[in-house]
């Protein structure tokens, strides 16, 4: 019996032993923070570590970084409390198990001394000799083996309950041995991202007061050349402007241009390139809707208006009259497109509160039946309204990005950025566009600058003119573009930027090698490094904007948070 216990023993110590392992081997997300255990959280904290060594080598800390890392750790700090009450109660559990014990001991001693009378008296010889027919002795063996089994089985679970509790035991002290070593690493960690998200802070309250420095004129060519205008598709595509391709050849080198992933836009809702990128890719209109409306419910039995009023036509049928005269996207779009186009339309009219402008500040209405694929989308989605969720907003093109969906590509995520980009596969004409002209029109004016890119001089002056920023001496209403034909104002010539770069900013840009771009998983350009002449220059994506737009010649812009540089 001894031996049984004993192999019983190390079986249970074995199992016991592979499971622990396994849990602290596991592979926990640091993004699923409910999920994490000591193990888990122990691997996180080591990689906000290597995070926060980086930051602080960082001369710029980004603010997104710093947000993602205080986030965790706040997760953590709440896992910590959850683990701190998940181990008193295994603590609580495991007093309960040895007060059962106590009470048990005698159970045990009891069954002990039984199993022992029964084995020293129970001798088969004695038995057959004692009885007086085999009935008899079959039945007194069957019974004797029935009682020894069940001491055996009483013995076995309250040593292996002794034996679990031990275990459980020693785990539980190891565990609060390293809750203990992780709150104490988790309170220097927090203690280290206050000190440098204090400095982020201190670095942005400069940047703010970079901005506030902006001159009227300068916000008023950041608003002009940053965008004002919204637009959707419109009646028919878009024509496409080769002159804004990166494939154009301006006819000198090095060359240099930004390209904008879209337009000025608010971001919100659906794209309408997107969405034929996605209905071509087979995607239904339930699907394309439940993409850039996430949280809003498709109710196809919404109780319309009857009428709606629409600004300088007067009222209207809503569903015979006005959703079939609504010019937004072309027939030649996919029909699952279109029925989305045709429920985001219905949904935005019917939030209005019965009354809506007929241009792209609202939805374009024409007062004539559309006809072909828009009219039969409008009457197969007949009643289809979207509640709840985001605004019904929509248009032509986000540039690849959501505020409501985040990315807008086959994998949801900027991996698949740009090929997996679903207004790419619908080819938006805007999608990866440099921008030279004064508005969206290809026809309207350009200051003389028939394409977006720049000569080295050019792109030069532009970094010359960050660098020079707010140094002492430095007028920055100054710091405006140079073709004063369309933009007027005093700017500093190229020759001035760059002799003030050359004594205040630390050495002037004359030569620029190569250009690198990150994107943030917000959507944004978060850096753009030069690698120039006088080392490497890194500045981010919001401010390069800002700078970019400030000092380009002509109607030369960025319009998109998310762009790119190209150097050719």
């Amino acid at each position: 019996m001894k031996k049984v216990l004993t192999v019983l023993f190390l079986f249970i110590l074995l199992t016991l032993g592979t499971i622990f392992a396994i849990n602290s081997n596991a592979q926990e997300n640091c993004s699923n923070l409910s999920s994490l255990n000591l193990g888990g959280i122990e691997r996180c904290l080591s990689d906000i570590q290597k995070a926060y060594d980086s930051s602080v080598k960082a001369t710029k800390p980004l603010e997104s970084q710093l947000n993602s890392m205080q986030t965790q750790i706040e997760g953590i700090k709440d896992r910590v409390v959850a683990i701190e009450e998940d181990l008193a109660l295994k603590e609580k559990n495991i007093n309960d198990g040895y007060k059962n014990l106590a009470r048990k001991e005698t159970v045990l001693r009891s069954t002990i001394r039984d199993f022992y009378i029964r084995n020293y008296n129970s001798s088969p010889l004695l038995i057959f000799l004692s009885l007086p027919s085999y009935s008899h002795i079959m039945q007194v063996l069957a019974y004797q083996k029935a009682a020894t089994d069940q001491d055996k089985l009483i013995i076995t679970n309250i040593a292996l309950s002794i034996n679990d509790l031990e275990t459980k035991k020693n785990n539980l002290e190891g565990e609060q041995t390293r809750l203990t070593a992780v709150k104490i690493d988790l309170d220097n960690k927090s203690a280290e991202l206050d000190k440098i998200i204090s400095g982020a802070k201190a670095y942005q309250g400069v940047l703010s007061g970079q901005i506030a420095q902006l001159t009227a004129r300068q916000q008023e060519i950041l608003s002009a050349k940053s965008g004002t205008f919204t637009t959707s598709v419109g009646d028919v595509p878009l024509a496409d402007d080769p002159n804004a391709s990166p494939n154009y050849n301006p006819g000198f080198s090095p060359a240099f241009a930004a390209f904008s992933f879209g337009a000025f836009t608010h971001r919100n809702g659906m794209s309408q390139y997107g969405a034929k990128g996605r209905a071509e890719a087979g995607q239904s209109a339930e699907q394309i809707l439940s993409f850039y409306y996430p949280g809003a419910t498709l109710n196809k039995s919404y109780s319309v208006p009857s009428s709606i009023n629409v600004l300088g036509f007067g009222t209207r049928s809503f569903e015979d009259e006005y959703m079939k005269r609504i010019y937004e996207m072309p027939n030649s779009f996919p029909k699952e497109a279109l029925k989305a186009q045709a429920v985001a339309a219905r949904s935005y009219a019917i939030r209005q509160n019965g009354s809506i402008c007929p241009t792209e500040s609202c939805q374009v209405y024409k007062d004539a039946n559309k006809g072909g694929a828009w009219e039969e989308a409008v009457s197969e989605t007949r009643g289809w309204v979207l509640e709840g969720g985001p605004n019904a907003q929509y248009s032509s093109t986000t540039g690849g990005f959501s505020n409501n969906s985040g990315w807008d590509t086959t994998s949801g995520t900027k991996d698949s950025w740009t090929q997996g980009a679903y207004e790419k596969m619908g080819a938006s004409p805007w999608f990866y566009k440099g921008w030279y002209t004064q508005s969206y029109s290809i026809s309207s004016a350009n200051c003389g600058h028939s394409h977006p890119w720049l000569n080295l001089e050019e792109m030069s002056d532009i970094l010359n003119a960050y660098l020079i920023q707010n140094k002492s001496g430095v007028d920055n209403g100054r710091i405006t573009p140079i073709t004063t034909s369309c933009w007027g104002g005093n700017p500093y010539s190229i020759n001035e930027i760059k002799d003030y770069a050359e004594s205040k900013g630390g050495g002037a840009v004359n030569s620029i090698n190569s250009i690198s771009v990150v994107y943030s998983n917000e959507g944004k350009t978060a850096t753009v490094t030069f690698n120039t002449n006088r080392g490497e220059i890194s500045i981010g994506g919001s401010d390069f904007k800002q700078i970019f737009n400030l000092r380009a010649p002509g109607y030369i812009s960025i319009k998109s948070p998310l762009y790119n540089i190209e150097r050719k």
